[in-house]
């Protein structure tokens, strides 16, 4: 893509680009179907004037408007001479990265195109990859620290990139296994004596581990990577006593830990082993009394030395648009009536201490 030199007109105080399309890529990926992609540039910056003509775009209005947008076509060019199709979504995550970075609100060291074109795993006909810019900062966290804390709200791929790099890690031979790992405490319900063997009853608090591993892995092979001791998923009460060795190990839903259970699962590390511990602080579970290991673990390892905490807001959550919006809403509620999640800060449901 080529920009022509941006022309001011005082009096209106305006400005002007014009960028050519390469004739390698059909217009139809810059703009998108029905321009789809072109409509979500438009709403971003409703006071700009953006007009096509043959592989010409061209764009009017506040300068600071118009630099933005000659760097969002920017950034979709470098994502689409990867092979990487844009989608209205990936325009969105864009332009909000470039408007931050612009607004002061990040550092801005990495563009939007290397965001959205840092491959962690390709399986089964699909890539998976960072969408957000906390999202890379994470995953390039847990390449370069033993221990990684990936904290924050429902949605925002915690879980699922923690796993795409286990995943990445067995298949490149950095660790020979993998240990994926979770409290088994009931979500607010009491589920009562299960019927079954024990691995039937803790089943359903694994579930969504086992449906991460479906998405990265060829099925048929779990079983027998599981059988060979390769991966293992178990609830964390089977972590005690054990010293963990050459492997990737994930702590999923850690906000439902106790400070003891963090500690005994903290001190599992063996040599040539990477943790990833996941959570989201403002969703804990346990019973009435009980602190969340993960709350105060944010405290006692607080610069420690390759130790990182990787935090994720609403603004990372990649599920449906509306899930963000719920998140915020809470985040509002719970910051004007001085509570956390529904209830008095340091109070349980019944109005003890704890949590």
């Amino acid at each position: 893509m080529t920009q022509t030199p941006t022309a001011h007109t005082p009096a209106q105080e305006q400005a002007r680009a014009q960028f050519t399309v390469p004739a390698q890529h059909p217009m139809v990926t810059v703009l998108g179907s029905g321009d789809a992609l072109l409509r979500v540039i438009e709403k971003a910056f409703p006071a700009a004037d953006i007009h096509v003509r043959g592989n010409e775009i061209s764009a009017v209005g506040d300068p600071v408007d118009v630099a933005l947008i000659a760097r969002v076509f920017d950034e979709m060019m470098l994502v689409l001479r990867t092979g990487q199709p844009m989608t209205e979504d990936a325009v969105e995550r864009s332009i909000a990265m470039l408007k931050a970075s612009e607004n002061g609100e990040s550092d801005g060291q990495e563009t939007p195109a290397q965001v959205l074109t840092q491959n962690i795993l390709s399986s089964r006909g699909r890539t998976i990859r960072p969408k957000t810019l906390n999202q890379k900062r994470y995953v390039d966290a847990i390449d370069k620290h033993t221990i990684v804390f990936g904290i924050g709200p429902a949605g925002t791929g915690k879980t699922y990139l923690a796993m795409a790099k286990a995943v990445q890690a067995l298949q490149s031979k950095q660790v020979n296994r993998i240990i994926l790992t979770r409290p088994a405490v009931e979500a607010g319900e009491r589920l009562g004596f299960l019927p079954g063997t024990l691995y039937e009853k803790i089943d359903p608090y694994l579930r969504p581990l086992y449906d991460a591993l479906h998405d990265m892995l060829d099925p048929d092979s779990i079983p027998r990577l599981m059988a060979a001791g390769t991966i293992e998923v178990a609830p964390l009460a089977y972590m005690r006593g054990r010293t963990l060795n050459d492997a990737f190990i994930i702590l999923d839903e850690a906000q439902n830990t106790s400070p003891e259970q963090m500690k005994m699962f903290l001190t599992r590390l063996g040599f040539d082993s990477k943790i990833v511990i996941t959570g989201d602080v403002t969703q804990v579970d346990l019973p009435d009394g009980t602190k969340s290991g993960l709350r105060q673990v944010q405290d006692i390892l607080d610069g420690v030395e390759d130790v990182h905490f990787s935090r994720l807001s609403s603004h990372d959550v990649v599920r449906h648009k509306l899930v963000g919006r719920i998140v915020d809403a809470y985040e509002q509620y719970d910051t004007k009536h001085g509570t956390q999640n529904g209830t008095h800060k340091g109070r349980g449901k019944s109005g003890h201490k704890g949590k």
